[in-house]
């Protein structure tokens, strides 16, 4: 029954908090299959190759010191933030590679490292739920593990993996070529310090629980410092989408009114009418085509013809024209 519990308090709250971070993308929502691919990824390639590797060099520390301590404090605020950002970092770096027309703004990069994160997250909260909670001190140690690591640390290892999103984002819209070489490593490096700093005050500083409190307090000045970019990031998008769909307007494949909708951060009566009138499909897809038109023609303007951009804003023009007829405004 505890190691179910713990099964259900790891991965329903990530499941949640990756359905609302899905959901902050308004304008340009990313594909569900590589959503869930990225959060399978935090779980398996991430989650299980940072346990093997921690455990590895943890005991490799003990045994060249022979110092508990040592190989606390290495693993801890070393070894477990280069291996772990590494490893969620990876999978952000393959979307990053092999999908690179779906990578289009900062805010997509922080997506999927958001999401990976989640799905690494699921796991070492079911460890430490069971493991550290209920074996070591019961259904007590199980609550206070579930409160911990679902409500208030839920969101450290999306906050930390964001970095690395943001600087592989950076990397791929910038047109500086030295921006383009050190934003990667840069971001990745910011999610490792991050990390590093985290677990140092949480773990090892202050027995009497202030070094917890003290990086809590610190984390959560973080999340407020990154919620507020996201939401500037959101507002960056929504006028990419303003400036760029009035042409579409001018030429009469959306209406005004569909623009209105388009540009808007809710849309719930646009969707809800397509509901009820059986077109819910053909008007969510008019509208992510409407999103991903505006990026591609924000990107041709910034950066040319790149990977064949003018195709890819002929072949959406030509979508969003067979499906305005049927999408509600």
């Amino acid at each position: 029954m505890a190691l179910l519990g713990a099964f259900f308090f790891g991965f329903v709250p990530m499941f949640l908090s990756a359905a609302f971070v899905n959901w902050l993308d308004r304008y340009e929502k990313e594909p569900k299959i590589l959503l869930s691919g990225a959060f399978l990824w935090g779980v398996v390639i991430a989650g299980g190759g940072a346990y093997i590797l921690n455990t590895v060099f943890g005991i490799g520390i003990y045994v060249l010191t022979g110092s508990e301590g040592a190989a606390d404090f290495g693993t801890s605020s070393i070894i477990a933030p280069i291996i772990e950002e590494g490893l969620k970092g990876l999978a952000v770096l393959v979307v990053f590679l092999m999908f690179y027309k779906e990578f289009d703004s900062v805010l997509d990069g922080i997506v999927y490292a958001a999401i990976t994160a989640m799905g690494f997250a699921a796991i070492e909260n079911v460890l430490y739920i069971y493991r550290n909670g209920f074996q070591e001190a019961g259904w007590e140690g199980f609550w206070t593990l579930v409160f911990i690591r679902v409500l208030l640390v839920g969101w450290m290892h999306p906050f930390f993996t964001a970095f690395t999103g943001i600087g592989l984002a950076i990397a791929r819209l910038a047109r500086n070529t030295f921006v383009k070489l050190i934003a990667a490593p840069a971001g990745y490096i910011v999610a490792v310090l991050a990390h590093s700093f985290h677990n140092t005050f949480s773990t090892l500083i202050g027995g009497d629980g202030t070094g917890f409190l003290l990086g809590l307090l610190a984390d959560y000045f973080g999340y407020v410092i990154m919620l507020a970019f996201i939401i500037w990031m959101i507002i960056h998008e929504r006028n990419i989408v303003k400036r760029q769909l009035v042409e579409e307007v001018k030429n009469g494949l959306i209406s005004p009114q569909q623009y209105n909708s388009a540009i808007s951060f809710f849309r719930t009566n646009t969707l809800l009418s397509a509901l009820s009138s059986g077109s819910f499909r053909q008007t969510t897809r008019f509208y992510q085509v409407c999103g991903e038109l505006a990026h591609k023609k924000e990107q041709l303007l910034r950066l040319g013809e790149e990977r064949g951009n003018t195709s890819l804003i002929t072949q959406l023009r030509g979508e969003l024209v067979q499906l305005a007829p049927r999408a509600k405004a």
